[in-house]
């Protein structure tokens, strides 16, 4: 089911789409934080590890510019193709 609706799709409407939604979804969540596990100390059977929360901004200029070129490729798409 899902061919026949992808498959008539233009691929500048397709990509268009995607940096629709990704720009979306940056403007809607400011960061993405994640924890991650370091080891400190592996000598032999001792192992010590340590978790750091790390934080990657998403600067709201990107979604913006995102949405704004996706609505660009979406309409030079369906012109091209009328």
């Amino acid at each position: 089911m899902l061919d026949c609706v992808w498959s008539g799709m233009k691929p500048l409407v397709l990509v268009g789409v995607l940096l629709i939604a990704l720009g979306v979804v940056g403007l809607a969540v400011d960061n993405i934080s994640f924890t991650e596990q370091k080891t400190v100390i592996d000598a032999g059977p001792l192992k010590v590890t340590a978790a750091e929360q790390r934080t990657i901004p998403i600067p709201t200029i990107a979604g913006v510019a995102a949405v704004i070129v996706g609505l660009g490729l979406c309409l030079i798409g369906a012109r091209k193709g009328a």
